[in-house]
């Protein structure tokens, strides 16, 4: 009868062996998927950052916009850049750059003297 308890004993303790392994890898599970959303989590925080550092730069850039048309001068010249308008007796001014001057190089005689004859 020692035989029958201990083939009892140790078929229990399989099933405590195996409720444990199950419940080992059921919390392994959970512990994955609680990383795999941290994961997710902390990324969604870096992309929001850097969206708000981009729409803090827009808002500056816009204020500036904002600031520069709350005057006079600001209005005019934007409205000058936008459609290309001109006050009534303005007139275009064309700026040409200066021509760059080059520089006259002194032939040696002998080319000179080839040229005459088509040669140089």
């Amino acid at each position: 009868m020692a035989r029958r308890t201990s083939r009892k004993k140790q078929a229990g303790q399989y099933a405590i062996a195996i409720v444990l392994a199950l419940a080992i890898l059921w919390f392994s599970w959970l512990v994955f998927g609680i990383a795999r959303k941290e994961e997710i989590a902390r990324k969604a925080v870096a992309e929001t950052k850097a969206e708000l550092a981009a729409l803090k730069g827009r808002e500056a850039a816009l204020s500036a916009n904002m600031a520069e048309l709350s005057t006079g001068r600001g209005q005019e010249a934007t409205l000058r850049q936008t459609y290309g308008v001109a006050k009534p007796g303005e007139e275009v001014i064309i700026v040409v750059p200066p021509e760059e001057e080059t520089e006259k190089v002194e032939l040696p005689w002998h080319k000179k003297f080839l040229g005459w004859f088509g040669i140089w």
